[in-house]
């Protein structure tokens, strides 16, 4: 007897995006508008490392919600004026980037920070049961 086709789909979505995660996490696999990020778990928090050159504060947007940390950066593509010339290569016009980090543990939503420095997006994230709701972060 065959089990929920529904639940079969979510299983085989679920085991690809493991297989996604684990080759970029390798360095050996880089999809298209994502970023490269490091997780350290210090023991007493997950601290989430998100590489965002080029974007400003006000681009990014950090969501909580469900045990996954969503990282959405957009900013207008760079018009600069190139008087004698064509493009070549144009590889800085990328508008927008996206990450989805799931957590191994809940985390405590109210306590959760985040800095931006340098092009370098930082996001502490203290582990307690916390509530299953979304929570947008504020970047300081």
């Amino acid at each position: 007897m065959r089990g929920n086709p529904l639940d079969e789909l979510e299983e085989m979505v679920d085991r690809i995006s493991r297989q996604v995660e684990e080759g970029m996490t390798s360095g050996g696999l880089q999809v298209p508008g994502s970023v490269p990020v490091d997780v350290v778990d210090t023991g007493e928090e997950y601290v989430v490392t998100v590489d965002l050159p080029g974007y400003e504060t006000d681009d990014i947007e950090l969501t909580l919600s469900e045990g996954t940390l969503r990282v959405e950066a957009t900013h207008e593509e760079l018009e600069e004026d190139h008087e004698a010339g064509e493009y070549l290569r144009r590889e800085r016009s990328q508008k927008a980037a996206n990450r989805r980090v799931r957590l191994p543990e809940q985390v405590d939503e109210d306590a959760v920070s985040a800095g931006y420095d340098n092009g370098v997006l930082t996001v502490r994230l203290p582990k307690v049961t916390g509530s299953e709701e979304s929570k947008s972060i504020d970047i300081e």
